[in-house]
């Protein structure tokens, strides 16, 4: 598999984690995750983070690295789900659960609060704000928590939860990302 993705920070720095060739799976490329995590240093140490479509993985293993206390990893494909749990083993961590479902159908079953969400779901397809909403209207949300979004640069993020604050944003190539926070 000559796919890899590279930690960046953190415990597992410097470590080349594996992921399957998966139509549409595009890992976030460092230079954004280096400015992604730049914004959330602050924030990670001991909070609870969801990676919704997960994929490579990257997200949810650098926010593992840098001292998240617990990941839950949410992704629909069997091949890149069997990948994260060996991911997980190669870095010997407890810290992170993959649970290999769709998004929507995760949404819809028992919420559990997160102060950190990652949702960088496949372009193209529109899943971006109808999660968002589904975050915040199903109460998986943590009072002011961090909601980072990927989607593709000309998308227009319109139509999100109204109590949702834009901390930071900025595009790079193709990708546009933002950091938002929920406030209470």
């Amino acid at each position: 598999m000559s796919n890899k993705v590279r930690i960046i920070g953190g415990e597992w720095r410097g470590r080349n984690l594996p992921f399957p060739d998966v139509q549409g799976l595009r890992p976030t490329p460092a230079r954004v995750r280096e400015t992604v995590f730049n914004w959330l240093q602050y924030d990670l140490v001991a909070s609870r983070c969801l990676d919704l479509y997960a994929g490579s993985g990257a997200l949810g293993m650098e926010a593992a690295s840098r001292g998240a206390k617990s990941v839950v990893q949410v992704e629909s494909d069997a091949k890149v789900c069997r990948q994260l749990k060996q991911n997980a083993e190669l870095v010997g961590t407890s810290k992170i659960k993959i649970v290999q479902q769709d998004v929507f159908r995760y949404l819809s079953g028992n919420a559990e609060e997160f102060d950190l969400v990652f949702l960088d779901p496949p372009f193209a397809k529109g899943y971006a704000i109808q999660a968002a909403n589904w975050l915040d209207d199903k109460l998986w949300l943590a009072n002011h928590a961090k909601i980072y979004i990927e989607v593709e640069r000309q998308l227009k993020l319109t139509d999100l939860p109204e109590n949702w604050g834009v901390l930071k944003q900025k595009t790079a190539g193709e990708v546009a990302y933002y950091l938002f926070e929920r406030i209470a």
